[in-house]
């Protein structure tokens, strides 16, 4: 039983990718940044080299992975118990482990034996039932967000980002790269952006959504709802098999949001931060 570690993605892959794709719903944060790093390079998320660990059980089967892209924090895949002190033990509180984020479990053991860490927020992962739009919907309609909106784009993901703790440092490339794809939806109304929402790329048969966003002075109209609304069924229409999203458990409206247009509870996660 040991922790593998490596900069090299195809190594990696090589390794993790066969156990990643097959739970693509608890992984999907995973899958999306290591095919990323995979399109564009190890320095994509920062010049720092990435860190790219796998545990391989008594069996010799890999059984959890950790991917940390500075600057941001390790992120875990679930882990046998086991797994736990070696990593802590392999890294201990040094540059590759000032934060993780975690599911639940493993976080309370990694609190546990890291001393100066704390919960800075809690996430659930939601997965599609039944998509329910909103009825009546809001005022307006959706469509896809052009390069003419960029300078609004890049604002609303900075904002995003302010909003839910996040580096703005990727906000030029998603906004870049989802109007390339056509997968960033706005919502308008009367003409006006009011809303927006994106998708990943579709892995393992999975889409997630993300970045939605309304400015405050738009809020409390049902926009964002009905921007995530239509993210899902483009998704849908694109043929993903699971479409799954994250929120913030400090914010109960947009929790209850998604719950109403037919997201169901997955798993909960938990980052915690090395207090400096």
């Amino acid at each position: 039983m040991t922790w593998t570690f490596t900069d090299d993605v195809d190594v990696f892959l090589a390794s993790a990718g066969p156990s990643l794709a097959a739970r693509p719903v608890e992984h999907t944060v995973v899958l999306s940044v290591t095919e990323r790093l995979r399109r564009s390079g190890a320095h994509h998320y920062g010049d720092d080299d990435p860190v790219l660990g796998w545990w391989r059980g008594a069996d010799g089967a890999v059984a959890g992975t950790l991917v940390r892209t500075p600057p941001h924090v390790a992120m875990l895949t679930a882990l046998p118990p086991e797994a736990v002190e070696p990593l802590v033990e392999a890294l201990g509180a040094g540059p590759d482990l000032d934060g993780v984020n975690a599911d639940r479990d493993i976080a309370a053991l990694l609190a546990a034996r890291l001393p100066g860490y704390r919960t800075v927020q809690e996430q659930r992962l939601y997965r599609l039932g039944t998509l329910r739009p909103p009825s009546p919907a809001p005022e307006g309609r959706a469509r896809a967000a052009t390069r003419a909106d960029r300078a609004l784009l890049v604002a609303w993901v900075e904002g995003f980002a302010d909003a839910t703790g996040q580096s703005k440092s990727s906000a030029e490339w998603l906004v870049d790269e989802g109007t390339e794809r056509g997968s960033l939806a706005l919502w308008e109304s009367g003409g006006t952006p009011v809303a927006l929402a994106g998708r990943t790329r579709m892995l393992a048969g999975t889409v997630r959504v993300t970045l939605v966003y309304t400015p405050p002075e738009f809020r409390g109209r049902g926009y964002g709802a009905a921007v995530t609304a239509e993210s899902s069924r483009a998704a849908l229409a694109e043929g993903a098999a699971e479409i799954l999203l994250f929120t913030d458990l400090a914010n109960p409206t947009s929790n209850g949001v998604y719950l109403r247009i037919g997201y169901e509870p997955v798993a909960d996660r938990v980052q915690l931060r090395r207090d400096m």
